[in-house]
């Protein structure tokens, strides 16, 4: 007997999608694959949950930095920062 996982849907903060959107080349399609990815998996194996909030994570690509928030409860990943590792977590309030 397997387990169905649900998939969570993802939504972008106005900036993060302003930001992803000005993206292009490899690294625009590694940090798209990361973000759909975590539709399956919210919590990665690599995914760290930032002191001082209750429900955000952060995971890695390369260089870059995807912050995000996870809401359980509607099945909603919230797409908080797409950064460079240097201008990470500067904009978060």
């Amino acid at each position: 007997m397997t387990e169905e996982r649900q998939r969570y849907s993802i939504q972008f903060h106005r900036e993060a999608d302003r930001d992803f959107k000005r993206l292009h080349g490899p690294v625009a399609r590694r940090l798209e694959q990361a973000i759909v990815g975590l539709a399956d998996n919210p919590r990665p194996h690599g995914c760290v949950k930032l002191a001082g909030y209750v429900d955000l994570y952060r995971i890695r690509v390369g260089d870059w930095r995807i912050v995000y928030a996870v809401q359980d409860a509607q099945l909603v990943i919230l797409i908080v920062e797409v950064r460079p590792r240097g201008d990470a977590y500067r904009h978060l309030s």
